[in-house]
């Protein structure tokens, strides 16, 4: 068959313009808003968000495709090419389809985070691509089944739920099977885990390969065992793989990749991907030096890295970070991580000094107390400006009683000021 005239009979041409522009239209505000800046995985995994959506086109064409074939009788002559042979040019326009889907779900969250000249995330196209074919291959056997105004609705549906659906359950594992957490892939210090990728390409070679049989072999009873036989070796083979990942299949990113500044104290390590470092670095050091006049033990060493070494504090800051986000993340490496009998569940009476100490944090860094007001609640705000006019030692002892609190859950937390001006 001629390319135009495959082009121009399929039934994806018609549907591509409409799902580009439901993408631009209806996802464009999900494909954009929680991407992180200047950082390729997260504009790749952002633009996984459109999988299930462009999955479902995928399999409804594939079926009504498959549909259009059973009605024209093509299987019940003697056809010169096989079954697979007959497949591959009417799928070809549908994972075009898709593929294009993608890519303009890819544009989308690049232009957001406005990243550098550069490549996607690898891993996560090859999920995308998977699921994709794996999709078509179904909706296509689908196709082959029931006639096409049954087929298509059945497909699309079907292919939604279950794409879309696994990242909505408890069970984490289900959703790496397809892809369902890769769209919360990455901040900066993180990258994908490959467990995640190597699982859902068990599953979807499983479902593909359990396709393929039952399109070749479609005349007798064993390719239905096979084909069963496939899928379920493909589900346990990716169970294994990702039971046990969490809901966000990510790790720390590597800190080879952080440039570090020791011309000044602290030592401050960066991201590649921060914009304009000789600010982040000059707005650090002034808010970490206010801090040390006020008696707070400031580390040797600021990172952007998951896991900060010893010595060193974690700057917890986006990359294209304001000049209050830069004191607001070096303060939020300065406050205690609740304790584990916090975590497991215990009363934490200490919780509620939190934000008091992060607010006089806060303000002893520097930042202007609109922005402290318009960070805490009310009551939490007015507490750290009371205490901020006591004499300095009895700040900073407020401070370090109240931080010492935070280790533990049996010790209740000592906010309350005298001779502070109201």
């Amino acid at each position: 068959m001629l390319l135009r005239t495959l082009i121009r009979s399929s039934s994806a041409t018609p549907l591509l313009p409409l799902l580009v522009g439901f993408i631009f239209l209806a996802l464009g505000d999900d494909l954009s808003t929680w991407v992180t800046p200047h950082y390729w995985p997260s504009v790749t995994g952002s633009a996984s968000f459109a999988l299930p959506f462009v999955s479902a086109a995928c399999a409804a064409c594939a079926a009504w495709e498959g549909a259009r074939l059973t009605k024209g009788r093509i299987f019940d002559q003697a056809p010169v090419r096989g079954p697979l042979g007959s497949a591959i040019p009417v799928l070809t326009p549908v994972l075009a389809l898709g593929f294009l889907g993608i890519a303009a779900a890819l544009l989308t969250s690049a232009i957001a985070a406005d990243v550098p000249f550069g490549l996607p995330h690898l891993g996560i196209l090859v999920v995308i691509a998977a699921v994709l074919v794996a999709n078509a291959l179904v909706g296509y056997i689908i196709g082959r089944v029931l006639p096409g105004v049954m087929a298509a609705p059945l497909a699309l549906v079907s292919s939604f739920f279950v794409n879309a659906y696994p990242a909505s359950w408890g069970t984490f594992w289900l959703r790496h099977l397809v892809g369902g957490g890769l769209s919360s892939c990455c901040a900066v210090d993180t990258s994908l885990d490959s467990r995640a990728v190597l699982g859902a390409l068990l599953f979807t070679s499983g479902v593909s390969c359990a396709a393929l049989t039952l399109i070749c072999f479609r005349r007798t009873a064993w390719p239905l065992v096979a084909a069963s036989a496939l899928v379920a070796s493909g589900l346990t083979s990716s169970w294994f793989v990702v039971r046990d990942l969490g809901p966000e299949p990510v790790l720390g990113r590597s800190s080879h990749t952080l440039v570090c500044d020791e011309s000044g104290q602290p030592r401050i390590c960066l991201w590649p991907e921060v914009e304009d470092q000789e600010t982040v670095r000059h707005d650090a050091r002034k808010a970490a030096e206010r801090l040390r006049k006020a008696g707070v033990q400031v580390p040797a060493t600021l990172t952007m890295a998951a896991s900060p070494g010893p010595d060193a504090s974690k700057l917890g800051i986006a990359t294209n970070a304001s000049a209050e986000d830069i004191s607001g993340g070096l303060v939020s490496g300065l406050l205690p991580v609740p304790p584990d009998c916090a975590l497991k569940g215990d009363p934490y009476p200490a919780v509620v000094a939190a934000g008091p100490l992060a607010a006089w944090l806060y303000i002893t860094a520097g930042v202007p107390a609109d922005a402290v007001s318009g960070r805490f609640a009310p009551e939490e705000a007015a507490l750290a400006q009371r205490v901020k006019s006591l004499p300095s030692d009895q700040q900073l002892a407020w401070f370090e009683r109240n931080r010492k609190a935070m280790d533990s859950c049996r010790t209740e937390p000592q906010l309350g000021v005298t001779g502070a001006r109201e």
